[in-house]
């Protein structure tokens, strides 16, 4: 349940970034669009690709690089998606949708890590 929260965090995050972008050119705002219309249907590598140009276009779009975080952490890339979210923040340091966004990925990356160390062994008999 915690994750499908999560989830629709990243997607409510989604949809207001592309408002954010509004001061960017419009080139820009329709590959942020795109992408967001990409992501709704699951098409990752395409949202990747339109907010990959999107953040090419004008590398202090905080949407794309929030976006792009958000894509990369959907497709497991979480490094990338880090990278993606501390470029973000390093622009707009209080935005709370990216705030947020870095937050979950961390825990994201630890969940897995604590799974494992609590399952017991399965080789002992």
């Amino acid at each position: 349940m915690k994750r499908v929260v999560r989830w629709a965090l990243l997607a409510a995050a989604l949809a207001s970034a592309v408002g954010s972008a509004a001061c960017s050119g419009p080139k820009i705002r329709d590959e942020i669009k795109f992408g967001v219309w990409a992501s709704e249907r699951g098409l990752w590598d395409e949202a990747i690709f339109r907010w990959k140009k999107a953040a090419a276009a004008n590398p202090r779009s905080v949407a794309a690089l929030n976006n792009l975080g958000v894509a990369y952490e959907k497709k497991g890339l979480f490094d990338e998606a880090l990278k993606s979210y501390e470029a973000a923040l390093a622009i707009e340091p209080q935005n709370s949708y990216v705030k947020s966004n870095y937050k979950n990925c961390q825990e994201n990356i630890q969940a897995p890590k604590a799974d494992e160390a609590a399952k017991p062994d399965a080789k002992k008999k």
